[in-house]
């Protein structure tokens, strides 16, 4: 069981040059492992390369994925996150969907399959990235 953030989803549906043939192969080795999960930041997230919410949702089906709501420590935990940021300079006032991402993976101890390795493991130390090696 993985949580899938949506640049890894991306990758895929729309064909990405660079990085298409990495996420479709991690989806495949986490597939066999367990559920591939999203949440409802990861769903809107990558809503946009979709036309309509039907489409979306087909998507979310041919993939194979399992939605879980982020669960209410998470929540908080991902305020707690965006305080950091804020206090270390960042500028954007409200919480981050990363942070939303992060907490959920985090708080339900499941690994996170992403490309953007760098605010997670910033933000949620113990989080079990899977990544591609450093880029």
């Amino acid at each position: 069981m993985i949580l899938v953030d949506a640049c890894v989803l991306v990758d895929v549906s729309t064909g990405d040059a660079q990085w298409k043939d990495w996420s479709s192969e991690q989806l495949a080795h986490w597939a066999g492992r367990g559920p591939l999960l999203i949440n409802p930041m990861v769903f809107a997230e990558w809503c946009p390369d979709f036309g309509s919410l039907a489409s979306a949702e087909a998507a979310v089906d041919a993939f194979g994925l399992v939605w879980q709501e982020i669960p209410r420590g998470a929540l908080f935990l991902a305020s707690r996150a965006h305080l950091q940021y804020r206090r270390r300079g960042g500028t954007r006032p409200m919480v981050l969907p990363d942070f939303l991402i992060g907490a959920h993976a985090a708080v339900n101890g499941l690994p996170l399959l992403t490309r953007d390795r760098r605010r997670f493991e910033t933000y949620f130390n113990g989080l079990e990235i899977v990544a591609p090696d450093r880029h």
